[in-house]
């Protein structure tokens, strides 16, 4: 019998790419979309869409289908500041759960469905980048002791989209406790890009918990962002334990900045030497901003960030490298987890403890000083 999937939320989220992923796998049947009954018009129209796209039915109360026969799994993925309660409704109806990165908008509604899958023994993944190419060397590297002794790992994480247009200058004044963290055209990034570098790291470092962090956030290109008061870029420094200091540079840093989809870089210091993985794989690289090269796509209204696949915002004429290597589907891994009754890469007890650093960093850099995770 295949897997009973769940989609909750439909179009312009990253469920247009994760719902695909698990009609695709053939161990999986998609029973329907669905969401709260309470959401929006503008999101029903969007649910319903990819229903339409799916070719399965769009069930508007989240509630009636749980109830629905079949179900095991569902795949989550609403704005952040729904998440948290959406998946502990789908926790304590029995279901596995797929979630979206960062798993909640708070770390009560976090830590209430940690402790509900813990006790249900529920399955459940968070979607990162450990499966990419430049993870799964970065963890090689590392389990064969390559560079001695861990001592310093940096990531940078930038991705190239959307139409940077300079705005002034002006230090920020973040806030400590943020509880929202995405709207149509803005994101705040931190937030949305450095967990994955946090959760590569404590995954690749096998699990260290993170005991200190100190951050910063600025607004450098985006003035969606900058109207929004939610930040671009940030800057993250922590400590684990054994000694290991770790930092991120994370961001949305504009089309026009990379030609490919962005920088990817990881470098580790050992005892004994260091080592550079750059996520794009070797390659030569020529860039220029003429017409006969690369080309940035016209701006969608609807999409005015290029977050959603379905608005199909993409650079022309650009490198092939930057995704010649090919990764398994996440998608494919959590039913993985499944057959084989084990634990997925980075489940909801992980997908905790980066949320807790994520949550540290805003507080830190709203006060400028460092603050202690554990």
């Amino acid at each position: 019998m295949p897997y009973g999937v769940l989609i909750v939320t439909g179009g312009m989220s990253h469920q247009e790419n994760y719902a695909a992923g698990f009609q695709q796998d053939p161990r999986c049947k998609v029973i329907a979309v669905t969401d709260e009954a309470s959401v929006d018009e503008r999101r029903a129209r969007l649910n319903q869409a990819l229903a339409d796209q799916l070719k399965v039915p769009h069930v508007r109360d989240l509630r009636e289908a749980l109830a629905l026969p079949g179900v095991d799994l569902a795949s989550i993925c609403t704005e952040h500041h729904r998440q948290g309660r959406v998946a502990i409704q789908c926790a304590e109806a029995g279901k596995h759960l797929y979630i979206d990165k960062p798993m909640a908008g708070n770390l009560e509604e976090a830590r209430k469905l940690a402790a509900i899958v813990r006790a249900k023994k529920l399955r459940t993944q968070m979607f990162t980048q450990v499966l990419l190419p430049y993870a799964q060397r970065v963890r090689r590297i590392l389990r064969r002791g390559q560079v001695g002794e861990l001592r310093a790992i940096h990531c940078d994480l930038h991705f190239a989209k959307g139409f940077s247009d300079s705005p002034p200058l002006a230090r920020r004044k973040e806030t400590a406790s943020p509880d929202m963290f995405l709207v149509p055209d803005a994101k705040r990034e931190m937030f949305n890009i450095a967990v994955y570098s946090l959760a590569m790291i404590r995954w690749a470092t096998g699990g260290r918990p993170f005991r200190t962090v100190y951050a910063t956030t600025a607004n450098y290109f985006f003035n969606e962002n900058r109207q929004r008061d939610f930040e671009d870029f940030g800057a993250l420094t922590l400590t684990l334990d054994g000694g290991v200091t770790a930092t991120i540079s994370s961001g949305r840093v504009g089309w026009r900045s990379h030609p490919g989809g962005g920088h990817i870089r990881t470098r580790i210091v050992g005892a004994r030497g260091s080592a550079f993985v750059d996520g794009g794989a070797a390659h030569g690289e020529i860039c220029a901003d003429g017409q006969s090269y690369w080309r940035v796509p016209a701006k969608n209204p609807a999409d005015p960030m290029a977050f959603w696949s379905s608005s199909d915002q993409r650079k022309t004429g650009g490198p092939e490298w930057f995704n010649a290597a090919v990764a398994p589907s996440d998608q494919s891994a959590f039913i993985d987890t499944l057959e084989q009754n084990r634990d997925a890469e980075v489940t909801v007890a992980d997908a905790l403890v980066v949320l807790e650093a994520l949550f540290g960093a805003y507080r830190s850099a709203a006060r400028g000083e460092v603050v202690r995770l554990a």
